[in-house]
């Protein structure tokens, strides 16, 4: 649909800004221009859009040059909204956008059809300016005139919209209706967008390509999934970024980080505070540890620096158990809204903490135990559906380090061997199938580290760090699971 072939292109002939850039852009799609200030978006766009001439290279849409199209044709092709666009007089909003109109009227003083009415209307429904009508654009907030102007874009019925930054001035409720609304017309309507955009979070959600541009020159040109990687983006916008992935559909997510955004503690585990009582063990921080737990509240990964072990009696039942469990904490004094908790009917008494320094790290673990609905993993599947007794071990894992999002899993793969091991030692057996027991049904584990000093790509059985763990972990769950014993013996 658009093509742009070898194009070099800026405001002199002596300095161009995009050098040598070619592309295309497909019938339908929403295509990203990404880069850093000065990079060449805007030029391009320009470019693209008939105000600048290439100094050399051609850009055809549908198979014409840019240049060739008159003016009133083009604008039936194609509709432009720039980053900025001053109105003289103080119109309507209604009228603004009725302006749309005019590449599909005939004669300067042609009036208003059915037709334009329903696009005028259908557009400002869309961009929710419909209730501004009939005041003065002049007197609209940033936000609101610019939904207004692009309304007017769309009341042109373009095959090609292109957009220098779109969402700018507009708050998140209407960014998100507005990219919604593209890519909506986009798959209804055969709509192509190219858009300029900043927010790489919003690219990568709403673009099919993205094109990476710095210094005038492409970088990269495909998907966000295969432009956006660390490296790639972290050279181009000289800034230390993270790629991660978005939790409920296959796009990636960046975030950026700070040079320093907290204190750091020279032992951080040396400073948890940790309270026990009947009710509960809490284990409070100075600092937040990032988790990967199964918790029943701040579950998968998360931020916490307040830290719950909840003793439930043996018949807990509730439908609600998390806002059950929130009720509870914010009657003990504790904010829910950022507590990592678990439960367990185990002793919490009996808790058994192991503690270890190394030469570059240090690392405690928590275990209670509770036994009882002890199962084979492997045999699970030979007992009858909810089929269950109380029974829980809870194991918290603390860790002094920095520690990627692979080597959180490692270690609780690492945590869950020598959990167990430790009672294939102490010969538990499932009381159903009458074989060693793996855990219990409602076992729950959490990996925290600290975020601060030795880096450990990995935490598998045989590195230091994953050794450390297996070891810590056996020991606290023998002794753990040995008081329990000792505990039912004696009833």
């Amino acid at each position: 649909m658009l093509d742009a072939q070898n194009v070099s292109v800026g405001y002199d002939e002596k300095t161009p800004i995009i050098q040598q850039l070619s592309f295309q852009v497909h019938k339908g799609e929403i295509f990203g221009i990404l880069g850093p200030n000065g990079s060449g978006k805007t030029t391009l766009l320009k470019a693209v859009s008939g105000l600048l001439s290439p100094s050399e290279g051609t850009i055809t849409l549908h198979g014409k040059a840019i240049a060739d199209y008159h003016s009133k044709e083009l604008a039936q092709k194609m509709a432009v909204l720039p980053q900025t666009a001053d109105t003289a007089f103080a119109y309507k909003v209604k009228e603004v956008v009725a302006l749309g109109r005019y590449p599909h009227q005939k004669g300067w003083l042609a009036s208003e059809s059915q037709e334009d009415e329903r696009v005028i209307r259908e557009a400002m429904e869309q961009t929710d300016t419909w209730k501004f009508r009939n005041k003065p654009l002049q007197t609209l907030s940033g936000g609101e005139r610019q939904r207004a102007l692009l309304a007017r874009a769309l009341c042109q019925e373009p095959d090609l919209l292109l957009l220098d930054e779109p969402t700018n001035h507009l708050d998140i409720s209407h960014q998100m209706q507005l990219l919604d609304a593209l890519k909506d017309w986009t798959r209804t309507r055969q709509l192509t967008v190219v858009a300029i955009l900043h927010d790489l979070n919003m690219a990568s959600l709403y673009c099919d390509r993205v094109l990476l541009l710095n210094e005038g020159r492409m970088v990269d040109l495909n998907s966000p999934r295969q432009v956006m990687t660390e490296h790639q983006l972290a050279n181009v916008y000289e800034t230390k970024i993270r790629r991660n992935e978005h939790p409920t559909i296959p796009r990636p997510l960046v975030t950026f980080e700070p040079a320093a955004i907290r204190s750091k503690p020279s032992s951080p585990i040396s400073e948890l505070e940790v309270f026990t009582s009947e009710q509960l063990i809490k284990v409070t921080s100075s600092i937040r540890w990032k988790t990967l737990s199964s918790a029943v509240l701040g579950a998968g990964f998360k931020w916490h620096q307040t830290f719950v072990n909840r003793h439930v009696s043996k018949d807990y039942y509730c439908d609600d158990v998390e806002r059950e469990f929130q009720t509870f904490l914010s009657n003990v004094g504790v904010d829910g809204t950022d507590a990592l908790g678990m439960m367990t009917a185990a002793i919490l008494e009996d808790v058994a903490i192991t503690e270890a320094t190394y030469e570059s790290f240090k690392v405690r673990v928590f275990v209670t135990a509770g036994i009882s609905n002890a199962v084979d993993a492997a045999k699970a599947h030979l007992r009858k559906r909810n089929e269950a007794t109380v029974g829980t071990i809870n194991t918290w894992v603390f860790i002094e380090g920095t520690l990627p999002d692979a080597a959180y899993v490692q270690a609780l793969m690492t945590a869950t061997e020598a959990k167990g091991r430790a009672l294939a030692e102490k010969e538990i057996l499932d009381p159903v199938t009458g074989t060693l027991a793996t855990g219990t049904s409602t076992d729950s584990v959490m990996i925290a580290s600290s975020q601060t000093g030795t880096y450990f790509p990995y935490a598998g059985t045989i590195t230091p760090l994953g050794q450390a763990i297996g070891k810590l972990v056996y020991d606290a769950t023998i002794q753990a699971v040995t008081d329990n014993e000792k505990r039912r013996l004696e009833r």
